[in-house]
């Protein structure tokens, strides 16, 4: 790979962020933002013109980030709608281009591309590894912390999050299929030493979406696409039925996570249409109480210690936000905003199609969705930065007739 090449910051991003989301998460964000910009700055320098973003993700892309910052107009918080859909629009132009520069990538460039990926997933899976069974030891020592909070653990979900997401691009590794597979499983243990359960359900789940893509990868990935705009067009009805369900056999966090999506489900149905304005969650009315007698009635709560844990001043109905992209989304743009997800979830799927490698992206798609159905906010920097850089990458991996 030519040190002038526009693939070339994009693999070292991907050597350096594994291990530098374990230590700070938030660093996703500008080595993302940062990656993308010198991509499109190489790709002008080396070719004179610039790698204009094509194509009906980006556009929808696009037109989402369009439509949170229109939503200013009657959202609650309208400079945070208006900064954050500005924002997502300029990500995505960012992220589009860099695919379009990476798209030119010879055989060689994009096996380094992936191999630097491999790397740097070794050194951060171990890191996240030996922080976790040392009781934090490293993320508290680049800190300087010489007492060890037990709020630092959770800093590595975000973590084990990006990882999880990447790691199904390594499908496209250039290694026999048994070297691979070895990969992608001692992948997924290393992220079982790590908190959280999303990162681990979504790293599963990404693989075997990649594994049913490289046996037919041009109906598996659509099938993805069709199957994630569904979802969050009927999110909204899925989430009616929870008081019906047994939910009180569910663990404490699991039943506030049900009430969560009660308490959002209810708020969705007084603005359907249009929403109540991107980043409304955080300041939605009634979010910040803590859930009602009659709330935990209606979910069969009966435990008298888990309903005095609900009536705590810290536990709300609605935390930051629903920790569901789908109702998020319907939650602050409405229907209409769920459609335009909708349609973007669908054109990645038939994106990831046409990919080089349509495993790997088919599972890096998979990995996304579960983890934005199950935990971060939607518009939270570093995680659409990770998103970004990852839909990025998948225009340079190797083309299945190299891997």
């Amino acid at each position: 790979m030519k040190i002038t090449s526009p693939a070339l910051p994009v693999a070292i991003a991907l050597l350096l962020a594994p291990l530098a989301v374990v230590l700070q998460s938030k660093t996703m964000a500008p080595i993302a933002l940062v990656t993308m910009a010198l991509t499109v700055i190489a790709f002008w320098r080396q070719h004179q013109t610039l790698p204009w973003p094509s194509g009906a993700a980006v556009a929808m892309g696009l037109a989402l980030g369009l439509w949170g910052a229109f939503s200013a107009a009657w959202a609650i918080e309208p400079g945070r709608a208006l900064t954050t859909g500005v924002s997502l629009v300029g990500m995505v132009l960012l992220a589009g281009g860099a695919a379009r520069a990476l798209e030119g990538s010879d055989a060689s460039t994009r096996w380094w591309i992936v191999l630097l990926l491999a790397f740097g997933l070794v050194v951060g899976l171990g890191a996240g590894g030996v922080d976790a069974m040392t009781g934090n030891a490293i993320r508290a020592g680049v800190r300087g912390l010489h007492e060890v909070p037990a709020t630092l653990a959770f800093g590595l979900k975000p973590a084990g999050s990006v990882m999880a997401l990447l790691l199904p691009l390594a499908v496209a590794l250039p290694l026999p299929m048994l070297s691979r597979v070895t990969f992608l499983v001692c992948g997924v243990v290393m992220l079982a030493v790590l908190p959280g359960d999303t990162a681990k359900i979504a790293a599963v789940l990404g693989l075997l979406a990649a594994g049913a893509a490289a046996v037919a990868p041009r109906a598996v990935p659509r099938l993805i696409g069709a199957g994630l705009a569904l979802l969050i067009l009927a999110m909204p009805l899925l989430v009616a039925v929870i008081p019906a369900l047994p939910v009180e056999r569910l663990p404490g966090s699991a039943v506030h996570r049900m009430l969560i999506w009660d308490f959002a489900a209810a708020r969705i149905a007084e603005r359907p249409l249009v929403g109540w304005g991107m980043e409304a969650s955080r300041e939605i009315p009634g979010g910040h109480e803590q859930p009602s007698a009659a709330a935990l009635d209606r979910m069969r709560v009966t435990d008298p210690a888990l309903r005095q844990w609900f009536a705590e001043p810290h536990v709300h109905v609605l935390p930051l936000h629903p920790h569901n992209g789908a109702l998020q989304l319907w939650l602050e743009l409405g229907g209409i905003g769920a459609a335009i997800a909708a349609l973007l979830a669908w054109f990645l799927g038939v994106a990831a199609a046409r990919a080089p490698s349509p495993a790997a992206a088919s599972g890096a798609l998979a990995s996304a969705a579960v983890t934005a159905m199950l935990s971060f906010g939607a518009w939270q920097a570093w995680w659409v930065a990770a998103m970004l850089l990852a839909a990025a990458v998948c225009a340079g991996l190797p083309r299945r007739a190299d891997a």
